[in-house]
């Protein structure tokens, strides 16, 4: 018995195509240039992409351009062509919200219940994921994103008086209490977990879905003077989710920070951010995003001794000995972390008390990328003109350290500045180290 012959494709309508995805378009819109694209699709081109132009002609973009025109007429064409063709039917889109729709939301929240908030919260989260318009406009509407932060902060103020004894249990505590959560994660940095139980959880959400411009960061860190410290007892709390978005928050609040109020960070802040470096329970992408921040934070101020304290310096070079724990860059940004907190006498003193902390610092200086190792050997360097104890200069010896230093004065691709620094650090102790029967085949080249 023979077969049916298979099905000719159908042939889609060239117009029917968005020109950015080249997929049909769902939601057709035009722009002042002519040219129609998918909704979502020319959104992201202009407001993620941030490009000012049509890609079709590159003509610019008018103000007019950021609402573009709903194309009814199209988008009925493609929904009567789907229907003839059996192909699924796109569902006609829903309006886009506009700023009275989010004031509704955000109103009918504070006048109900813990129910009546958690539902409010949940539709708009919808609206949010909805499309990027939807997210400018919630930004955008008067009070959204401050009755946000004033829900998050609700959770903040009723711990507040609870603190962790030390630092280094609070780490172990924290650790142990991910572990138990249970949840995946989903490979996109925010580990997987069910919807947010409570309606802290649910607007910390929606404020990390927001992306909030740098402009709107710095409106509400001028208008709420804990928002920051609010931020960092989320890092406390039990949700992979939560702490994640949290760190998240946390990354660009800073960046939209003046150094001025950087000086003055938290001491638990500057906890919560080691916690999570300690925690091998979140993605490789927390941990990146919590070294963006120490590195933020290090230059300024006695933060450098706070993170010391708080364990700054195990963490790091755990962070440095682990290669599977987010890669080069991951480790790349530990040796930046470490080289600020050496520039301290108890960030050197923590360094060289680690049993593996200059044998870690020294495979960096091999290791990673030009930055990197400029940092590592930045480290090492003032630990050799401002640590250097008899025990401190065998260790250096006994670890590989000196012998590192000698392949980076003897290495072309070293880099000049770091090779120039390899030198005066053999030189500065070339009594001690110049001995070594270690060092036997390296004698012809060692600096005198």
């Amino acid at each position: 018995m023979e077969r049916a012959p298979a099905p000719a494709p159908v042939e889609v309508p060239k117009f029917f195509v968005c020109p950015i995805s080249l997929e049909v378009m769902r939601d057709p819109v035009t722009l002042s240039s002519g040219i129609t694209y998918n909704r979502d699709s020319i959104e992201r081109w202009v407001f993620t992409d941030g490009h000012g132009d049509c890609p079709v002609t590159k003509l610019p973009l008018g103000a007019d351009d950021l609402e573009p025109t709903p194309n009814h007429t199209l988008r009925r064409l493609i929904q009567a062509w789907c229907a003839a063709h059996a192909v699924e039917r796109f569902p006609t889109p829903r309006p886009p919200v506009d700023a009275d729709r989010v004031a509704a939301i955000v109103d009918g929240a504070g006048r109900g219940g813990q129910r009546e908030l958690l539902a409010a919260l949940g539709e708009l989260a919808d609206v949010v994921t909805e499309s990027e318009r939807n997210r400018r406009c919630v930004e955008a509407a008067p009070g959204a994103v401050e009755f946000l932060v004033s829900v998050v902060k609700k959770k903040h103020a009723a711990t507040a008086s609870t603190s962790s004894s030390s630092s280094k249990p609070a780490m172990a505590a924290a650790a142990a209490g991910s572990s138990q959560e249970g949840y995946m994660c989903c490979g996109c940095g925010v580990p997987g977990s069910p919807k947010a139980s409570s309606p802290e959880e649910a607007a910390l959400s929606i404020l990390h879905s927001l992306k909030l411009s740098e402009e709107t960061l710095r409106r509400v860190l001028d208008t709420s003077d804990d928002f920051v410290d609010t931020l960092a007892s989320v890092l406390r709390w039990p949700s992979y989710r939560a702490r994640t978005y949290g760190m998240h928050l946390l990354k660009a609040a800073l960046s939209a920070m003046q150094p001025s109020r950087l000086s003055s960070a938290s001491t638990q802040l500057i906890e919560g951010v080691v916690r999570v470096l300690a925690d091998r329970t979140l993605s490789p992408k927390a941990v990146k995003v919590a070294l963006h921040v120490l590195c933020r934070l290090c230059p300024w101020g006695r933060n450098r001794i706070k993170a010391v304290e708080a364990g700054a310096v195990a963490a790091l070079v755990e962070l440095l000995l682990d290669e599977g724990c987010g890669g080069k860059r991951t480790g790349e940004l530990a040796a930046v972390a470490i080289d600020h907190l050496c520039g301290c006498a108890e960030g050197r003193l923590e360094l060289v008390a680690h049993p593996a902390g200059l044998a870690a610092v020294a495979r960096a200086t091999t290791r990673l990328s030009p930055t990197g190792t400029e940092s590592a050997v930045r480290a090492l360097h003032a630990v050799a003109r401002h640590s250097a104890t008899p025990a401190v200069l065998q260790e250096m010896l006994a670890v590989g350290v000196v012998a590192k230093l000698l392949y980076l004065v003897q290495a072309g691709a070293a880099g000049e500045r770091r090779r120039e620094r390899a030198r005066e650090m053999l030189k500065m102790h070339a009594r001690v180290w110049r001995g070594s029967p270690c060092l036997a085949s390296h004698l012809a080249s060692y600096p005198c």
